[in-house]
């Protein structure tokens, strides 16, 4: 099995967050590389213009897609790497607690109020005044997902390397603080946006307790967009219907065949969820890439 193939498997059977880690590292590779490549052509474009949510009402109204778009995009290889491990952290902690639709529907509308947020500072804050500036990075989107989980466990005690024994809203405290204190040094605008992500995370969840799950409506249009786009299944076992007083042998061993297989798949997934996928034997990866097909 090549490279390849093993990262497709990975993000098969990954969680919402490995495959939010995964569309952030594509989004970032991809356009980095094929622009770098336009530039030796003498082909410069700026992509960021497009897809990074600038600090004007107008350009939103030109690019509405940009309150969503900038949350998956990243200026630089340390950014994005900072970014995708507190996502990591935060993200496996979340669905610790909650289903991984309210995780992606979370990430997104923790971004989309961290873009309000932003937009709303250049208005109203005089330091901004008459500047222009383009945000990108999942920060707000981040910030959502630990203040949320924090919100709902704050005493959750964790271990840290280097650190030892720590609960969970020491950490939270710490990078709300760092926002603040970076409020007048350095990237403003930014900083606002990770307040905004913090905010909308915890209005998250004490509406979550309140019995209304602010991700829902969003979630039910992200499903029916899946459910378009999906190819439609042939139902199971169709022939065993037609004929159901002779059975064919052939269908009964289809049926055997598939039990084995899915047996086989369960023994596969039990081993990863104890030991980790690296703990898997090349066969085993062959197989479950295969059956995943």
């Amino acid at each position: 099995m090549n490279i390849l193939n093993d990262l497709k498997l990975q993000y098969k059977i990954g969680d919402m967050t490995t495959k939010l880690i995964f569309w952030n590292i594509l989004l970032f590779a991809i356009p980095s590389v094929a622009f770098a490549l336009l530039q030796l052509f003498g082909i410069t474009i700026s992509y960021y213009n497009y897809v990074g949510l600038s600090n004007g009402l107008n350009d939103l109204l030109l690019k509405p897609w940009t309150i969503i778009s900038y949350s998956f995009f990243h200026n630089g290889f340390f950014h994005i790497l900072f970014n995708m491990l507190m996502l990591n952290f935060a993200g496996k902690l979340f669905v610790t607690f909650f289903t991984q639709k309210q995780l992606l529907g979370l990430y997104i509308l923790g971004g989309v109020l961290g873009g309000i947020v932003y937009i709303v500072s250049y208005l109203f804050f005089p330091l901004l005044a008459n500047q222009h500036a383009l945000l990108v990075g999942a920060s707000a989107s981040v910030m959502a997902i630990l203040i949320a989980t924090t919100t709902y466990q704050p005493e959750m005690n964790l271990r840290l390397a280097l650190i030892g024994n720590i609960k969970l809203w020491h950490i939270a405290l710490v990078f709300i603080v760092l926002d603040f204190i970076q409020l007048p040094i350095e990237n403003t605008g930014g900083h606002l946006a990770h307040l905004g992500g913090a905010l909308f995370g915890f209005i998250y969840i004490k509406a979550l307790q309140n019995g209304t799950d602010l991700s829902s409506g969003l979630n039910a249009v992200l499903d029916w967009f899946a459910n378009l786009f999906s190819p439609k299944k042939a139902t199971p076992f169709k022939k065993v219907h037609r004929n159901p007083k002779s059975p064919s042998t052939k269908t009964t061993s289809k049926i055997v065949t598939k039990d084995k297989t899915q047996q086989q798949i369960d023994e596969i997934l039990d081993k990863i969820s104890q030991s980790g996928y690296d703990s898997l034997t090349a066969d085993e990866k062959e197989f479950l890439f295969k059956a995943g097909k």
